[in-house]
């Protein structure tokens, strides 16, 4: 028993699970302004499998495309997949038996959700691919995370709403400008790779003005949908804390002082997403 549960936990590391936290809030969030409060519990049900396959099977697709370069890389050598912890037909395994899961939770679903999906899987795949000929793969992987939210209003309606769109807008913003801080700290690797990033392209210190405006724009467009959806003084709270958490996000990160990235990307992230949710769920429930 103690062997099974030391194998989920490997798998859990590989896929990076705690970093749902990311864009399930946001999807959350869109569900409930979809059914204009709790959904029924089959859809509720629905969507969380999606999600989570979603997320599962994109991030373990990641680290099975990308083993010979993490092994490469002094700051990845140590994933699972380079180390020989995991086989990548397990990883094969997790990332069909996943993606199967957000086609079935589709199809559960709605037709347009099931119509859609094969977009998403388009998005999920070519993303862990990106960094070998553009750019703008942080762009793309903020567009792949911010289908959540659009989709959850899918699932919810069976049609797209505006709103949704506006979160996805803001996911897809906030997703890229924290990955190109995180992709600061891999700037002469990728430069000595031909690998491709914001950071190589531009340089670190106007990847990092780029982040920000990133940021900016989508902190208004939350703004903008305070005004839209009407709601309280509770969502315009959290509004101001998730502000002052990412100018905390980009001072604690400097073109010459990299030691944060983790932090400033990751971490404080995580937390900005939980309190959009809380704050949004709180303020639709008792205050709208």
């Amino acid at each position: 028993m103690n062997m099974v549960f030391k194998k989920i936990k490997q798998y859990a590391d590989l896929v990076m699970f705690s970093h749902t936290l990311f864009s399930m809030p946001f999807a959350m969030v869109s569900m409930l302004w979809a059914a204009n409060g709790l959904p029924k519990m089959r859809v509720f049900f629905w969507i969380i499998i999606a999600l989570i396959g979603a997320r599962t099977g994109a991030n373990a697709l990641n680290r099975l495309v990308d083993k010979d370069i993490d092994a490469k890389n002094p700051r990845t050598a140590g994933r699972h997949l380079p180390l020989g912890l995991v086989k990548s037909s397990e990883v094969l395994l997790i990332v069909v038996f996943s993606f199967a899961l957000l086609v079935l939770a589709a199809y559960e679903l709605n037709p347009l959700c099931l119509k859609l999906s094969p977009l998403a899987l388009f998005l999920f795949i070519i993303y862990s691919y990106t960094k070998r000929f553009t750019w703008a793969c942080h762009i793309i992987l903020g567009i792949a995370c911010g289908g959540a939210p659009v989709g959850a209003w899918i699932a919810v309606t069976g049609k797209i709403g505006w709103p949704s769109l506006v979160l996805g807008a803001v996911v897809t913003l906030w997703v890229a400008g924290f990955d190109i801080i995180y992709g600061t700290q891999d700037y002469d690797f990728d430069k000595n790779n031909g690998l491709f990033s914001i950071p190589v392209k531009f340089g670190i210190k106007n990847a990092l003005l780029i982040s920000t405006f990133f940021h900016v724009i989508a902190l208004l467009l939350l703004l903008y949908l305070y005004f839209y959806m009407k709601m309280g003084w509770l969502y315009l709270m959290g509004l101001i804390i998730i502000g002052y958490l990412l100018y905390k996000e980009h001072s604690i990160v400097k073109p010459d002082n990299l030691k944060h990235v983790t932090i400033a990307s990751y971490d404080i992230n995580q937390i900005v997403s939980v309190l959009f949710f809380i704050f949004t769920t709180a303020d639709s429930f008792l205050v709208r």
